[in-house]
Parts: structure tokens; sequence; C-alpha cells
């Protein structure tokens, strides 16, 4: 019963943290001050001997011990949560979904129903294994984000400047390059799912495979909000699994690539991961759409990323700005492209 509750009261209250990061109510941005891991350890160690005081105990006082531990835990979720960044909150969302699984095993044990240890266990296990697949895609050490001891992996020093000039064009010159293009790769990011574009996007793909080209897309492991965000998108909008492709297949043929549209996406294409120290998301693998030879990145506006970085890829040479909505720039380009 302690041990539920315990991981219960971290995962409802980090839930809500989570919640509210998602939705933009509370600063992306990770929440950190000298001495956080030390006071998580002394907060760990007063949850032990309250569970040790709880197990000797009986009656009034054993509730007291409970209730003490519960506030204190749901205290850890909201620390935990709140020291992490932004652009590591799909894994902080797997991992929730793991804690809930341990939480409903240990139910399981404390009512004596096999079949709630069963599959609190499958959940806790498999959540925890996904965690683990989501960290390595995003060269991340899975105990530093999940007990928040430094989410990024930047040095602190001072970021690089960013060069060149942001440039703009319009939906019938975006039509055009796609004539013009042999092969293009679609970026698709949390603006999409916003959009909720991805159901013109694929007429648009359709009408271009129909044309010659090679259309594909490339997905990032953690592109989104959410694990595996937009492979579900796409499969909701019947997009073939065979022009969907991972990030490690896509890279190389970026040079190769006429034409990239980055719809809605920021972190998982900027290039600070590869070449600014002190970045917050240095040394994350991102998808290299810089080398392709023109890249349109369609955005609302030109707000930083959700980890807060911004991203040099807007200032490139051979990038261009497509402001608007996703879904209705692409019915405009739609339009054009059967004019």
């Amino acid at each position: 019963m302690f041990i539920g509750i315990f991981i219960g009261a971290i995962t409802f209250t980090g839930s809500i943290i989570a919640w509210g990061k998602l939705d933009g109510k509370v600063p992306s941005k990770p929440w950190s001050f000298k001495g956080l891991q030390t006071m998580n350890l002394v907060l760990l160690v007063a949850c032990t001997i309250l569970g040790v005081l709880y197990c000797k105990a009986d009656g009034t006082s054993g509730m007291l011990y409970l209730g003490i531990m519960t506030a204190i835990a749901s205290f850890i979720g909201v620390v935990l949560v709140m020291a992490i960044g932004g652009g590591d909150m799909p894994v902080v969302v797997s991992m929730l979904n793991s804690y809930s699984g341990w939480a409903a095993a240990a139910a399981g044990f404390m009512l004596g129903n096999d079949l709630l240890i069963v599959t609190g266990a499958l959940v806790g296990s498999s959540g925890a294994i996904l965690s683990m697949h989501m960290c390595h895609a995003m060269n991340r050490s899975f105990f530093s984000v999940i007990f928040a001891s430094g989410s990024g992996n930047g040095s602190g020093g001072e970021k690089k400047a960013i060069e060149g000039e942001v440039t703009a064009l319009n939906h019938e010159e975006v039509a055009g390059l796609l004539k013009e293009a042999r092969s293009v790769v679609i970026v698709p990011g949390y603006g999409m799912a916003v959009a909720k574009a991805q159901y013109p996007i694929y007429d648009m793909v359709q009408f271009l495979r129909k044309a010659g080209k090679n259309v594909r897309f490339a997905i990032h492991p953690v592109a989104g909000r959410l694990p595996g965000h937009m492979n579900v998108l796409l499969a909701e909008a019947n997009v073939p699994y065979d022009i969907v492709m991972e990030m490690d297949e896509i890279n190389d043929d970026m040079p190769d690539t006429d034409v990239v549209m980055v719809i809605g996406a920021n972190d998982v294409v900027n290039p600070s991961a590869q070449d600014d120290p002190a970045s917050s998301i240095y040394g994350m693998p991102v998808i290299e759409a810089w080398k392709a030879e023109k890249v349109i990145i369609m955005k609302r506006s030109m707000s930083a990323g959700y980890s807060g970085e911004d991203n040099p890829l807007f200032y490139k040479p051979n990038s261009e700005m497509l402001y608007g909505d996703a879904k209705d720039s692409v019915e405009k380009i739609m339009g054009f492209l059967k004019a």
C-alpha cells in the first residue's frame, strides 16, 4: 500500500505538470536551483523512514505517516517534472505511463489481484523500455532525464551567434519549387498535429507521386509532444508505411534531396544540436534538413522550439519561411499545383 501510494502520488502530480507544459500553461524551460538533487535525496530518505515507521505502526499513527509521505511524494512529482526541459517531455510522458503501471502492480499485491499485478508490470516495464529507447535516440542519459540531473547536454558557455537573414516566400512559389523538384522530403512536427494538416498533406503527397516525384516523410523519434506522435497521425491519414522513414534512414539522402518541407517542426531540425556545444539540445541527433538543395519551413511565426532554443536553420541561405497555419497553407499550395 505504501509503495503504491508513493509511486501514484509522484505520477499524479508529475502528470499535472507535464500536461501544463504540453499545454503551454507551465514554462517548458527546466526549473532548477543549486542543491536540487540533495533536496530530492533527502525527501526520498524521509519517505523511506516514514515507510519503516508506517509498517511498524497501527491505527491513527500509521495513517499520519502515510499522509505525510503522500504530501512529500506529491511534491517530488512536481519538482521532478518541473526540472526537466521541454525537449525531453516525450521521455517524461513515457516514463509517467511506466510509473502508473508500477503503481497498479503495487495495488495488485495489496488487493491480492493477480491480473492487476501482471497488467501493471507489463505497462510499467514497456513504458520504461520505451523511455530508454527514446533517450538513446536523443543521445541522452536515461537516469539524467528521469531524475532531472541535467536533461540538456549543453556546456552552459556562450552560444554561437546566428548569422544570415530570414527570407520568406508565398504559396505559389512553393508550388513552383515542388513542380520542379524530383525528390521531396516532408518533416512533420507538432505544428502539423495542431493544425490537423496530415490529411491535406497526404493529398499533396499523392498528387506529387502521381507526377513521378519521389516523396517521403522523415520522422524524428521524439517529433511532437508524445512518443510515436507523428507515426500515429500519418497512419490516421492512411500514409503508406513504405514512404515513412526514420531519421537514420533519411539523413544520408538529404544531400540528394531537392526540397525539404519542414511542417511545424523545430528542435528536430535544429543544426545547433550538432555544432553548438552551448545549446541545451547539443548532442541530440537531428534530421539534417539543411543539407538539401532547398528547405521550406512552414510555421506560424519565428518562435523558438519547445526546448526554448532559436533555430539557425531559419537563417541559412537555402532556407525559406512560409508563414501561416499548416493545413491552410497546404491547401493553398495544392490549388497552385493543380492550376
